[in-house]
């Protein structure tokens, strides 16, 4: 029994498991006194020698934090895959009503009811995805940053977007509620980065153009592509890409998929984010003349007065 808690709990434990599980209080003083348990935080030890492992010291820190302590925010988001970045500090949720001793590299956040947060069978102990995710909307410093988490956990497919919205619904305060909200509808309909939702808001809709496919799926031999966005009755796809820079593989798969489109008779237009967020109207403009050309009887209206697209 003791064996296999220490091995759940990545070679951690704490005085009081050690004694429940039903090592005398003689046992476990000779284990510290001899350096076989080295202590981590308060009364948790390391049954192991060297430098402890990132899940040991999530361990011990949920341990130290002690009774109804998940980890939480960007830790969460480090295990469940929704951020690539690890940071030092260990951020914790733990019930409102406790109050705990500061420790060194740990953020603790108190919270009312912390059981409905709590993922049914992740462990170490840890928030839902949809959780994490809106405690990060929450920690954001702008609307932009707080929609970047809720595309990535959508785009890699770790929550859909109607139990994001199940989880913003229980929350009586919530920050950008709006927002949020109405994000997560565009997001379900295929947008999958928030470049592709600043296209989605600011080209074509602030701009009245028609609303493209998200996702277009298109066969190849050995494969698919996906297209971010297509307007098929007027022969048009559209590429968003956020990266500075593109690997030679990537613009060698590019350029197939655009002379594929090409020979298909389609044009293939490619906006990165300064084009996006920074000269939304001319991309407008653009995407408006070659939709006019190839059959679209509207025309674009300016989003605002100062938009080009008044000018006669």
């Amino acid at each position: 029994m003791f064996e296999e808690l220490v091995r759940r709990q990545h070679g951690v434990v704490s005085r009081q498991q050690a004694y429940d599980c039903g090592l005398t209080k003689a046992q476990v003083e000779h284990r510290i006194r001899t350096g076989r348990w080295r202590p981590m935080a308060g009364r948790v030890f390391a049954t192991f020698s060297g430098p402890p492992p990132r899940q040991a010291v999530l361990w011990a820190a949920l341990l130290r934090a002690g009774r109804g302590a998940m980890l939480s925010h960007h830790t969460a988001a480090e295990l469940q895959g929704l951020t690539d970045q690890r940071l030092g500090t260990v951020h914790l949720i733990v019930p409102g009503e406790r109050r705990i001793r500061r420790v060194p590299g740990v953020v603790v956040h108190l919270r009312t009811a912390p059981e409905v947060a709590r993922h049914p069978t992740r462990s170490p102990p840890q928030t839902r995805v949809e959780e994490t995710v809106l405690d990060l909307t929450q920690q954001a410093t702008s609307l932009d940053e707080a929609l970047g988490w809720l595309v990535r956990a959508v785009g890699r497919r770790l929550s859909p977007p109607h139990r994001i919205a199940g989880a913003m619904r229980r929350r009586a305060k919530l920050r950008w509620r709006a927002e949020l909200r109405a994000a997560l509808v565009d997001i379900a309909d295929g947008c999958h980065s928030l470049l592709e939702l600043r296209y989605l808001r600011y080209v074509e809709r602030a701009h009245g153009l028609p609303i493209g496919i998200r996702q277009a799926v298109r066969s190849r031999s050995g494969g698919r592509w996906y297209d971010d966005v297509h307007y098929p009755r007027y022969r048009l796809r559209v590429e968003l890409d956020g990266r500075a820079a593109h690997p030679a593989e990537r613009r060698w798969r590019d350029a197939r998929r655009d002379n594929a489109a090409a020979v298909a008779g389609e044009t293939t237009l490619r906006y990165g984010w300064t084009d996006t967020t920074d000269n939304p109207c001319a991309v407008a403009r653009q995407i408006a003349d070659v939709l006019h050309r190839n059959g679209w009887p509207a025309l674009p209206r300016p989003c605002s007065p100062t938009c080009p697209l008044a000018d006669p």
